[in-house]
C-alpha cells in the first residue's frame, strides 16, 4: 500500500492552506496525516479526483524508495 505524506502535496504543489479544510471537510485527520501520512486508498475513498495527482507523487516516490514507502 502506498501512504501519501505532506511531501507528496508539496511535489504536486498543492496549496497546504486549502488542503487543511478539504481534510476537514471529507473527515480526515490532518495531524495524523501530518504525523504519518495517509493510505492512498483513503484519500481515493474520497471520490475527490483531486487527490490523484498526489498519489502518484506519492507511488513515483515509492517506486525510488521501495523499502521506505512510509514517507519518512
Amino acid at each position: 500500500m502506498t501512504r501519501v505524506t505532506i511531501q507528496d502535496l508539496r511535489a504536486a504543489r498543492y496549496c497546504l492552506a486549502g488542503v487543511r479544510p478539504w481534510f476537514r471537510r471529507h473527515g480526515l485527520d490532518w495531524q495524523a496525516f501530518l504525523d504519518g501520512g495517509i493510505e492512498a486508498e483513503t484519500l481515493r475513498a474520497t471520490g475527490d479526483a483531486l487527490v490523484e495527482p498526489v498519489i502518484l507523487k506519492a507511488e513515483a516516490r515509492a517506486a525510488m524508495m521501495p523499502e521506505a514507502d512510509d514517507g519518512r
